[in-house]
């Protein structure tokens, strides 16, 4: 497949997909033509949502937005970003404490394959004290996450849970 500089890989478990994931999205948009959500097949996390849900619940999330493409991937990260024809991966960073995993990582799928680059994206400072782990926890603990997270995920969050879901539309990015 050809390859393009324009087309990023964004990959994570996203279980759920925060607010925090939509806005590295929406701005690796403004740096590439096209953005691949790549949800992870594998993870060592025990996901909430199953790996259809995830998808789907992207998918419903960007449905607007013919730029940005939702679909899984399994096995080595840089094998798929070769194979969907990008040369880089999109990774967005809350702290400090994100740095590191992260620059293991890069560093690692840079000796994978040098020729697939890593770009970090800082997270918006309004979403910098969430992740998808704390969103299910505050959730789970009863919570309300609406703004967090997007609407159609807030539903199926609380669906989940076994809550109702409050009527009022979550705040939108």
């Amino acid at each position: 497949m050809e390859q393009s500089q324009h087309l990023a890989v964004y990959p994570g478990t996203f279980d759920p997909l925060t607010f925090g994931h939509v806005g590295i999205i929406k701005r690796g948009l403004d740096v590439f033509d096209q953005i691949v959500v790549a949800v992870a097949v594998k993870t060592s996390k025990s996901p909430l949502f199953n790996l259809k849900e995830r998808i789907a619940l992207a998918r419903e999330t960007f449905a607007d937005n013919d730029r940005v493409t939702v679909e899984s991937f399994d096995g080595l990260l840089v094998d798929y970003v070769v194979e969907r024809g990008a040369k880089a991966i999109l990774r967005g960073l809350r702290a400090v404490s994100d740095f590191e995993y992260e620059f293991q990582m890069a560093l690692m799928n840079r000796r994978l394959n040098h020729q697939v680059q890593t770009v970090f994206l800082m997270t918006d400072y309004r979403w910098l004290y969430i992740s998808s782990t704390i969103i299910k926890e505050a959730a789970r603990a009863g919570g309300d996450v609406r703004g967090l997270v997007p609407d159609p995920v807030y539903y199926r969050l609380m669906e989940r849970l076994g809550r109702p879901a409050d009527s009022t539309r979550g705040m939108l990015e």
